[in-house]
């Protein structure tokens, strides 16, 4: 007699009582899955973005703002500072390396970020095809983007002003892509990275042409102006004029975004931001801080929905235990002929407890499943929003604990019920029958 083709048939025959069963269990399962699987995916993520940087340097306003455009490139910026501020920091005796971030343009809404190569070698970066950029307009293109986007070398790139693509483009000046980067789980793999020159340069353009614009409108006025002054004043205005636009141009303060810092010591951490935030007009930010508080800030949700998954599996344990135990009670002339047919007691109570444990362990798989699904779901939106996106092919040590707790909820839920079926008289039942 095969008890496991009889569990089975068992469950088929009660489809409305299993699916209920089942079903709150798959809840249970899928939803403590699934923020166990985000938890791990967000934290790897931000730790593999985190490595190397110590403290990021910006303009004032919100730190957890500062930390999540500098680092993981998802918010809008606080600011510029001024590269003269920056050396500043950087000469420090307790900065041990720094890199300069320079961005507020995108390309279909990714990020061209100017920095130098050791923006790459922080993130362990390597070049695919191509080279690395080493004149203005020369640009890197991130895995994400260029499978994505299907980008090749030497293709020409037209960015837009700001963080989205639908800002004004800059149809004066491209960029030519002559590298492709190789994926490295990071936030370089959705960047297009290129020199803080080529940014410069580019808001420089952008910059004169406005001028030429509105000079274009005051041509007329300017013109008239001329014809008050005498050749000599002229030639001497333009040429003082000239002198005061080069003067400019070669020693006007430049910005940037934001700068990356490496200490020399681990003990620089605790002094030295406080200094940057009391003493200058430029605001420290120290990552590993920033990115605590803010998982300590959703951590009161997680667990409250942590606690509800568990008391749904809870609750779906006893829903199996009344299923079972009812069951039982239905079939219990069923159970009886059985036994005359040559079954034992043993074989019987293993009957049952075969029923529980298909049931908890068949809601395990398919809430493993709900929460691979949720996680696609996720990855989906944080790819829309954000571009950012998360996998996960593989199984967390703690959802092996939750194999642990289906079984055991099966086994303690067909308990009773097994004793009821093994204590069982046969001859009362069939008479009464």
């Amino acid at each position: 007699m095969n008890i496991f083709k009889l569990s089975i048939k068992n469950i088929i025959s009660k489809p409305l009582n299993s699916i209920l069963s089942l079903a709150l269990l798959i809840l249970g399962i899928g939803i403590i899955s699934l923020l166990l699987q985000l938890n791990s995916l967000i934290k790897t993520q931000m730790d593999n973005n985190l490595k190397g940087i110590d403290m990021v340097v910006g303009a004032k306003g919100s730190p957890l703002q500062l930390i999540l455009s500098a680092v993981y490139h998802i918010d809008s910026p606080t600011g510029n500072i001024s590269v003269e501020d920056a050396e500043e920091i950087k000469n420090n005796r307790m900065v041990g390396s720094s890199i300069d971030l320079l961005y507020g343009d995108n390309y279909k809404g990714y990020r061209i970020v100017g920095t130098e190569d050791k923006f790459l070698d922080l993130y362990n970066a390597k070049i695919k095809d191509g080279k690395k950029w080493n004149a203005p307009f020369e640009v890197v293109v991130g895995a994400k983007i260029y499978s994505k986007l299907n980008i090749n070398l030497d293709d020409e790139l037209v960015s837009s002003h700001g963080l989205r693509e639908t800002g004004e483009s800059h149809v004066n000046q491209s960029f030519k892509v002559v590298g492709l980067l190789e994926s490295s789980n990071s936030v370089v793999d959705q960047l297009i990275i290129t020199s803080p020159q080529s940014i410069w340069d580019l808001h420089d353009e952008h910059d004169h042409d406005d001028e030429d614009h509105e000079e274009h409108h005051d041509d007329e006025d300017h013109e008239e102006h001329e014809h008050d002054h005498d050749d000599e004043d002229h030639d001497e205005h333009e040429h003082d004029h000239d002198d005061e636009d080069h003067d400019e141009h070669e020693h006007g303060d430049k910005e940037i975004t934001a700068m990356l810092i490496k200490f020399k010591s681990p003990m620089n951490i605790i002094q030295f931001p406080r200094q940057i935030n009391e003493n200058t007009n430029l605001q420290a930010a120290v990552p590993s801080y920033e990115i605590s508080r803010l998982f300590k800030l959703f951590g009161f949700g997680i667990e409250t929905l942590t606690y509800l998954a568990y008391l749904i599996i809870l609750v779906s344990g006893f829903s199996l235990f009344i299923n079972l135990f009812n069951s039982m009670r239905e079939r219990k002339y069923e159970m009886a002929l059985i036994r005359t047919l040559g079954a034992s007691r043993s074989q019987l109570s293993v009957m049952v407890i075969f029923e529980s444990l298909i049931l908890t362990i068949s809601g395990f798989l398919l809430g493993l499943l709900v929460s691979r699904l949720g996680v696609m779901f996720v990855s989906s939106l944080m790819e829309e929003s954000l571009n950012y996106s998360l996998s996960s092919l593989y199984i967390l040590n703690e959802e092996f604990w939750l194999l642990g707790l289906s079984i055991l909820i099966g086994l303690i839920s067909s308990l009773i019920p097994a004793i009821q079926v093994y204590k069982m008289n046969i001859s009362e039942i069939l008479a009464d029958e």
